[in-house]
């Protein structure tokens, strides 16, 4: 895989370190990258399902009002 090397605010790193719970300052920020995409596609999931729920609910024939 191919790397990128990007500049930080120190603190920004230090807090990511601490809150992830690492001592490395690239295991950190790659930690929270690959969250923020897993949360990404945990949410194109939720959204496909719903939309999937509501065509199934036009497409059901309408029952006939009294």
């Amino acid at each position: 895989m191919a790397k990128v090397t990007v500049s930080l605010d120190a603190e920004l790193v230090v807090e990511v370190m601490v809150l992830a719970g690492v001592n490395n300052p690239q295991d950190a920020v790659e930690l929270v990258v690959r969250d923020y995409i897993e949360r990404g596609h945990r949410t194109e999931a939720r959204v496909v399902a719903r939309d999937e729920g509501l065509r199934e609910v036009d497409v059901k024939p309408r029952e006939p009002e009294g």
